[in-house]
């Protein structure tokens, strides 16, 4: 049976249903199912183009499974990194956020265009574990995801919850 998450950017309105890809990605499905619901920041990416994620408390990292360095249009991944990968005061974060915990943290994040490259001119290729797959709302999520990159993502929320 299919288990579907609802992936919602809170102030904007916007959702998106995405069916994990536990097939592909069994290990990651269950970390990130398991850990629902995440609620956190939303941040608009500066390398990979038409990303936006959160970063939440990091999950017991499952291996590399369904990993990619390519995502399209609807691909959900997570993202696991030690403190120093995202710690580093020119990715933008605040002092005391999850980018700067002692763990590291884990990334949440949806794709919602083409020509996307997950390559950063720091650590080189960052492939990414495609746990889910939008299959409906992703027109919705796009639109707000533009005016996320357009007018900014102060006071947004990214939220992945069961269902």
């Amino acid at each position: 049976m299919a288990r579907y998450i609802t992936i919602t950017l809170e102030a904007r309105g916007a959702s998106c249903r995405a069916r994990l890809l536990d097939d592909e990605a069994p290990g990651t499905s269950a970390a990130v199912w398991d850990a629902l619901p995440q609620s956190g920041d939303a941040f608009h990416a500066k390398y990979a183009r038409n990303e936006v994620y959160t970063l939440i408390p990091r999950l017991s990292a499952p291996r590399r499974e369904n990993p990619t360095v390519t995502p399209i249009p609807g691909d959900v991944c997570l993202f696991d990194f030690e403190p120093w990968e995202i710690g580093n005061a020119a990715y933008g974060y605040e002092p005391g956020s999850e980018a700067h915990a002692a763990q590291g943290a884990t990334d949440l994040a949806i794709f919602y265009g083409r020509n996307n490259l997950l390559l950063n001119g720091d650590v080189g290729w960052v492939p990414g574990n495609v746990f889910a797959t939008i299959e409906s709302g992703l027109e919705d999520v796009a639109a707000a995801c533009s005016d996320l990159w357009l007018r900014g993502v102060e006071g947004e929320r990214l939220s992945f919850a069961r269902g």
